[in-house]
């Protein structure tokens, strides 16, 4: 038998005023966190979990199993129906929240991944990648994108019809390269975009492109001519043009419900008007997108953890050692207690990072997808190694769980490249204060 806690001691023999100082209701930690938040964020935050524990969490694990099974373009339709395909711009154009535009902040993101990777990372990145796909076209600040892409496909969605977008960078001799200062001047980059009358033609191959294979449009990076990355020039690139066509679909460790494709393009001509930006801004307008991107893949980490610390909680609270519940034993609610803590100070470092005016500075958003996804890989490891054989079985929350996080450390530059990026962001500073 477990003693009263302090509430409950508290009610009975507290006078009025001590009782004041006392919480009135039993601990729902979610809850608590969710009251410190501005009130269109806490509504926000109740709507996402709503819609994850509705339409993610049942069809996780076949998600899994078998990626084919599930109706992607129905599920992204849900997704839209709800408001959550059109959160980057506010009304009337979009659904974000005017909170999160008079703030600057980019907290809904942030919550919305949390509460949707609580239940199923793989699902939640194949729909958050719609988002990735289309940050290039706003970061550039240009008119004529916004009016000819942006526009159009919010007005799509609205009328229930699929418009998802797809982001492109990585090459098969360029990856986290691309993504870092030091690594781009050796950079591998094959895609190539040649300039002829009335547009261009592009010529290369992309990989690891989450969405890739649904997408309806494709924001492409390529280089001009036979110059260098710092040519770099983002291209919206359309499935139906001739030349473009599916690869390899990777057979992946985790989040295997989002896809990762092979995009092979041979002498595609891609009109000037579907240039975003001025040629040769590829290389910042990438860089901003990221910043803009990597405090959101922490929080992917960061759902993924606590989903782990979910499935791990409710294992102890009903599995039994002899008598008891493994909750009980103290040894276990320590441990358990170690990851909540690692949990708490993610979610805070996260949260603080994306509340403050958007964009983040890139050490914060480094910073942040560091820790998080390395703060991920742990929980998983120890909520797997606290209930021991049952987290090997396949299917099993936990196994998932652990496999999920892994590729958390690895897109949106791998956390080495991430530590670099934040220590180029600091180095020029004064004080780390």
């Amino acid at each position: 038998m477990l003693p009263p806690t302090h509430i409950e001691v508290a009610k009975k023999d507290l006078n009025r005023v001590a009782r004041l100082m006392v919480r009135k209701r039993a601990n729902d930690f979610w809850e608590d966190e969710t009251r410190t938040l501005p009130f269109s964020m806490r509504r926000l935050r109740r709507k996402y979990r709503s819609f994850a524990e509705r339409h993610l969490r049942p069809i996780a694990a076949a998600a899994d199993l078998d990626p084919a099974s599930i109706d992607k373009a129905g599920l992204f339709l849900e997704y839209a129906r709800w408001g959550l395909a059109t959160e980057l711009l506010p009304p009337p154009f979009g659904t974000m929240s005017w909170s999160a535009v008079v703030r600057r902040s980019f907290l809904p993101s942030l919550l919305k991944v949390e509460e949707m990777c609580a239940a199923c990372s793989g699902l939640t990145v194949m729909l958050g990648a719609h988002d990735l796909g289309m940050g290039p076209l706003l970061m550039s600040g240009s008119a004529p994108a916004f009016h000819r892409f942006v526009l159009p496909t919010y007005r799509k969605i609205k009328r229930g019809e699929k418009c998802m977008w797809a982001f492109a960078i990585t090459e098969p001799g360029a990856g986290s390269d691309v993504e870092d200062v030091h690594g781009a001047s050796k950079a591998r980059v094959s895609t190539r975009a040649k300039k002829v009358a009335g547009g261009y033609r592009i010529t290369g191959r992309k990989v690891f492109i989450t969405s890739g294979a649904i997408a309806d449009y494709i924001t492409l990076f390529a280089c001009l001519g036979d110059e260098s990355l710092e040519s770099w020039t983002c291209f919206v690139v359309e499935p139906a043009m001739p030349g473009f066509s599916l690869g390899r679909r990777e057979r992946k460790l985790g989040q295997k419900a989002a896809d990762a494709t092979e995009l092979i393009l041979e002498d595609v001509f891609v009109p000037e008007k579907n240039r975003v930006g001025k040629e040769r801004s590829g290389w910042a307008l990438n860089q901003l997108t990221l910043t803009g991107s990597r405090p959101v893949v922490g929080g992917v980490a960061l759902g993924i953890a606590r989903g782990a610390l979910e499935q791990c909680l409710s294992f102890c609270r009903t599995v039994r050692l002899g008598s008891r519940p493994l909750i009980e034993f103290q040894e276990v609610r320590i441990e358990l207690a170690e990851m909540m803590i690692k949990v708490m100070a993610a979610r805070s470092m996260a949260w603080n990072t994306v509340a403050r005016f958007f964009p983040p500075s890139p050490a914060a958003s480094a910073a942040t997808k560091v820790f998080c996804s390395d703060t991920a890989n742990e929980v998983c490891a120890r909520a797997m190694a606290l209930i021991s054989d049952h987290a090997c079985i396949s299917g099993n929350a936990l196994e998932k769980s652990l496999r999920d996080a892994r590729i958390t450390q690895i897109y949106e530059g791998t956390n080495q490249i991430n530590r670099l990026a934040l220590f180029d962001d600091i180095i020029g500073a004064e004080s780390f204060t």
